[in-house]
């Protein structure tokens, strides 16, 4: 049990790192993305925005 629950910790570092709001960002962009592809559009240009404006918040509270 005590080797799973490191692996777990492991793995929630590894994704979550130091900023949990661009974890979320990636999450709440991947799921965009799958709600306009399923919507028919085209959604190539959802992941780009959204890396855009997750580096420019993250930008914005490092010079903070």
């Amino acid at each position: 049990m005590r080797t799973i629950k490191r692996v777990a910790l492991a793995v929630w570092d590894f994704v979550v790192g130091d900023d949990w709001r661009v974890a979320l960002g990636v999450v709440v962009a991947v799921g965009a993305t799958a709600v306009v592809a399923a919507g028919g559009v085209a959604a190539w240009w959802v992941p780009p925005i959204a890396v855009v404006a997750l580096l420019a918040d993250s930008l914005r509270r490092a010079s903070r």
